[in-house]
């Protein structure tokens, strides 16, 4: 297991990104996946790993009365099947997310307190989740 990212939610996507690109030489903004872009954001890179991932909060939203944070974290896994097969046999509700552009599949669950986690499968030979 390795971490594949952290996503950190803000009221003000420019001054944040502007800090972690000012802050840490080594990260240079990248592109998203197409499926994503609908949500204001930046991915930051470091080398060819999009380590660090920026989303805004809309204005007026639900989600504007919270405070800015971290969204999730992710972790990068092998063993697709098996581990969607464990959270089902652990009766973990889950939502699948496939980014072919990417050659990855992704799992979204919760744990018992609500906090989200993410789960990074890079596999050949995907299916359709």
């Amino acid at each position: 297991m390795l971490l594949d990212h952290i996503t950190i939610r803000t009221h003000d996507l420019v001054t944040t990104r502007a800090f972690f690109l000012q802050v840490f030489d080594d990260l240079e903004e990248g592109p998203r996946p197409r499926r994503i872009r609908q949500i204001p954001g930046h991915w930051l890179y470091y080398g060819n790993e999009p380590l660090i991932h920026l989303i805004g909060i809309p204005p007026h939203a639900e989600e504007d009365r919270q405070a800015d944070g971290w969204d999730h974290i992710g972790f990068r896994l092998e063993g697709y099947e098996a581990f969607r097969a464990k959270l089902e046999r652990l009766g973990i509700a889950y939502s699948p997310m496939e980014l072919p552009e990417l050659g990855e599949r992704r799992l979204f669950f919760r744990t018992p307190t609500g906090q989200l986690i993410e789960t990074v499968f890079r596999e050949t030979n995907q299916r359709s989740a």
